[in-house]
């Protein structure tokens, strides 16, 4: 069996796939990842107590952000129309874990839209805290984002 590669012309060289002849169909992706922080980073969040503000509700901003651009950021991405985006954050006993849901009306799927914006929600979690997490020697011990994945795929054909 040959496999076709539909990013990649038959010169071998990178071309965005012609989705002009698809339908469009409702689609939703769903992506999630974590970041490990702390106790004391940890706690911090949940009083809303870190000096950059309100760690939570900017990761949020900053993950639909991500969502809205990701044709900016990733090559051979198409523009979508975005109808919803869904983020929910769960702050637990070493992590803080970040659920984005993308929908949208089109020929092609979000799932690069949810991963951008989990990745980008828990780089601003990290922006926002990386003076909690510093050691003494200026390195962040411990903390790491992880886990980044696309849990959820469907698309519904009219």
């Amino acid at each position: 069996m040959t496999e076709e590669f539909t990013h990649v012309d038959e010169d071998g060289d990178a071309q965005m796939v012609d989705v002009g002849e698809k339908a469009e169909s409702e689609r939703r992706a769903v992506a999630r990842g974590a970041i490990r922080l702390t106790d004391g980073t940890l706690a911090a969040i949940e009083a809303d107590d870190v000096e950059k503000g309100d760690v939570l509700t900017t990761a949020r901003i900053g993950a639909i952000q991500a969502v809205k651009h990701t044709w900016e950021t990733i090559p051979m991405c198409h523009q979508i129309p975005i109808t919803n985006v869904e983020t929910e954050f769960s702050v637990g006993d070493d992590r803080v874990e970040l659920t984005v849901a993308v929908e949208t009306v089109g020929k092609t799927g979000c799932e690069m839209e949810a991963l951008e914006g989990v990745t980008t929600g828990l780089n601003v979690v990290w922006d926002m805290v990386k003076a909690n997490e510093k050691d003494d020697d200026g390195q962040y011990p411990g903390t790491a984002i992880e886990g980044v994945e696309v849990v959820e795929k469907s698309v519904e054909r009219p």
